[in-house]
């Protein structure tokens, strides 16, 4: 079952839906004429909200009133995408309706509409007082109401968030934030840090609200299942100075700044250009389609248009186990250019879908997305005399069996330069330039590291890259010695 991606589960909120209410909404579908009567409306405590995202939880359209004063009240007409949302005073929703007429009220990144409702006071109903007193002890105490104008509201401090990752099992990147905060408004600048051995960012909105909304929603979420929890508050900086647009930190309104620290523009365009999408999941989330914690996805992916001639279990297997733990592994019968690959979890098949969907593989661009199915299901024994389905779940191959191993730190999206590691003593670069090249692939640059046990090797693309490390990924070198290979965010 679909959950929103939020702590408590909130349901529609049908309280004092009188008559007078259907009119109201069907006004604000319809007929100019009545249309003009509401805009006409006097000052009421009680709000209009229309245009709404589908599934907005009640805790984001409460999160727009905050600001400005306690909310005391919430209705939620979900099949007309509107709200009404009831302050504490007249005066707080007048100070509310004079700065969103100036100030566009957004909600996960879609403008809204915001105007007095001809009501002045909404049934109480106790499951909406129960989400507003949720919503009060996230927030800790309500914001200040004011009768001077937004300029005396003293909001939220600063449009600048601190973000500290807990339990951080699977990477999180710039990229990902960004995917993740900027459906509660405009995101301008992030900057990643280690601090206490734990992966922290500052992140700044273009309007404080957005980073109150911001924070509101998502402190105390996971990213992904049971993991990567988002520990949130405001910075005592109001504005950040990036330097450098790279995959630690980035200004969105200077495109024109330099990578920095040696990385090239080349590089920095592969990250621009893949890495937005480098968790599904966080994607998605923002996108409002499955919730922040990935949970109930399916582990299983279909990948199509694949190259028929070519293809394997095996290739399928060493690809998509970049990207998580591959059990099995379905050519379809009746449609060899489809597959189900099914991974350990929802979270890893995310992973491997957002990097992969989109990548040329043996001379075709393949597609990845969910599947229906939960499980591929094994053929009776006798059936698959073509080799079609291949259990992997006891490989020794898995990279992420081990927690907390270091594979996790290096996920990266594909890219034409390939990390080698467990190279054989006396294994020279002619050797593993001639390896390489023998796999159908041309070298353009190679490096070893100092200890000559890892190295770099640059193929001509991201298509020849991919077909290098599905031939020789745990290649045996002779000596119990087996090749790793991987993706790297480096350049030679």
């Amino acid at each position: 079952m679909r959950r929103r991606p939020f702590c408590f589960h909130l349901v529609d909120v049908g309280v004092g839906f009188t008559e007078a209410d259907k009119e109201l909404q069907w006004t604000a579908n319809g007929s100019d004429t009545k249309k003009q009567r509401l805009d006409e409306s006097p000052p009421s405590r009680v709000l209009h909200i229309r245009k709404l995202p589908n599934e907005v939880s009640e805790t984001e359209v409460i999160a727009l009133g905050l600001p400005f004063g306690k909310v005391t009240n919430i209705l939620m007409l979900k099949g007309k995408n509107q709200a009404f949302l009831e302050l504490s005073t007249t005066e707080a929703a007048i100070t509310m309706v004079n700065y969103y007429s100036a100030v566009t009220p957004q909600v996960r990144n879609s403008p809204v509409f915001i105007q007095y409702s001809n009501h002045k006071e909404l049934k109480t109903d106790s499951r909406a007082q129960a989400v507003l007193q949720a919503v009060s002890a996230v927030q800790d105490g309500s914001s200040p109401s004011s009768d001077h104008g937004v300029l005396d509201l003293a909001p939220p401090p600063s449009p600048v968030l601190r973000i500290i990752i807990d339990n951080m099992f699977y990477p999180v990147t710039l990229d990902v934030l960004q995917q993740i905060f900027s459906k509660f408004g405009t995101v301008m600048k992030i900057i990643t840090f280690t601090k206490n051995n734990q992966f922290q960012a500052l992140l700044q909105f273009s309007d404080p609200v957005n980073a109150q909304q911001a924070k509101l929603s998502l402190d105390g979420q996971n990213i992904y299942n049971s993991c990567c929890t988002l520990r949130i508050d405001f910075s005592k900086l109001v504005n950040l100075n990036v330097k450098y647009n790279n995959d630690k930190s980035r200004d969105y309104t200077r495109p024109d700044l330099p990578t920095g620290d040696g990385e090239s523009s080349k590089d920095h365009s592969l990250l621009g250009a893949i890495s937005p999408l480098s968790a599904a999941a966080a994607a998605a989330a923002a996108a409002g389609r499955v919730a922040l914690s990935g949970s109930g996805v399916s582990g299983v992916l279909l990948a199509s248009n694949l190259n028929e001639e070519m293809v394997t279990p095996q290739s399928l297997f060493t690809l998509f186990g970049v990207y998580g733990d591959v059990q099995r592994v379905k050519i379809l019968y009746n449609k060899k250019d489809s597959a189900l690959i099914q991974l350990s979890d929802g979270n890893q098949a995310q992973l491997a879908m957002s990097h992969l969907n989109g990548q040329k593989v043996f001379g075709k661009v393949m597609r990845v997305t969910l599947s229906k199915h939960q499980t591929v299901a094994l053929p009776r024994e006798g059936l698959d005399d073509q080799l079609l389905t291949k259990d992997f779940s006891g490989s020794p191959l898995h990279r992420f069996k081990k927690p907390g191993s270091k594979n996790f730190q290096n996920i990266f999206p594909p890219s034409a330069t390939l990390h080698l590691s467990n190279i054989r003593d006396g294994i020279g670069e002619d050797d593993l330039r001639l390896l390489f090249s023998n796999s159908g692939g041309s070298v353009k640059a190679f490096k070893f590291f100092q200890d000559r046990k890892m190295a770099l090797i640059q193929m001509s693309s991201v298509e020849e890259a991919i077909q290098t490390l599905m031939d020789l990924h745990n290649y045996d070198m002779g000596g119990n010695h087996h090749l790793k290979v991987s993706f790297s965010k480096s350049t030679i």
